[in-house]
């Protein structure tokens, strides 16, 4: 796969979530989290999968880079205090509102930077990706379309989001200082996407209740992670 298809596969992902809910207006939640809940598990499995045993192979300083996952993990929960979840699927705005909310889209575009990183070099990642962007694209439109942001406003603005992965693997290809600390910025991503899909996978929101039909959702994604 060329890397720009691979650019264009990851901006793609962000407008066909967008796409989906401006086209159908979806009302019930119930399948959107049933997807969202598949794309936290296939991040899950190809971060522990690819990504983990990338940045551990052949490595002298595997402590360092242990805390350089755990910086990862400390991040993501800074951004989310800016962002309120939105990367796991969680997005409490005014539906009062007029103007886009910039904490918001600042931490989920220093997100979005980060996790582009990697997708040139490790195999399955941009699959990973894009499978978590398109709910998480989809919840977002949908929050802004309720509130009175203008939507030629809320268009732009997922332009810019949808451009912000894309942006980091381009840093991560052409800018020699950046690649020579690549495994120190994918043990920071490892971080992020471990506490990300972490969350969705088994934050509190169904009482607590098993659920048959998400635990074979995430069964069948972390097998497709498994065989890609």
């Amino acid at each position: 796969m060329s890397s720009v298809f691979n650019y264009f596969l990851s901006i793609a992902a962000v407008f066909t979530g967008s796409l989906l809910v401006f086209a159908f207006r979806p009302s019930s939640q119930k399948n959107l989290k049933l997807l969202l809940a598949f794309s936290g598990a296939f991040l899950l499995a190809i971060t522990i999968f690819n990504l983990l045993p990338e940045v551990f192979e052949d490595n002298l300083f595997a402590k360092r880079t242990g805390v350089w996952i755990m910086i990862g993990i400390l991040l993501q929960k800074v951004l989310e205090y800016f962002s309120k979840g939105a990367e796991h699927g969680h997005i409490h705005l005014d539906k009062e509102t007029n103007q886009i909310p910039k904490l918001l889209f600042l931490s989920l575009g220093i997100h979005a930077i980060l996790e582009g990183f990697p997708i040139h070099h490790t195999e399955g990642i941009l699959m990973g990706i894009i499978i978590h962007k398109i709910p998480i694209a989809m919840i977002l439109t949908t929050f802004l379309l309720n509130t009175r942001i203008k939507k030629i406003t809320i268009i732009i603005t997922l332009v810019i989001f949808a451009l912000m992965t894309p942006l980091g693997t381009f840093i991560s290809e052409y800018f020699e200082a950046i690649q020579n600390y690549y495994k120190e910025i994918t043990a920071l991503v490892i971080g992020i996407f471990l506490h990300v899909s972490t969350t969705i996978l088994f934050e509190s929101n169904e009482g607590h209740k098993f659920n048959i039909t998400k635990l074979l959702v995430i069964l069948a994604a972390t097998v497709l992670a498994y065989l890609i």
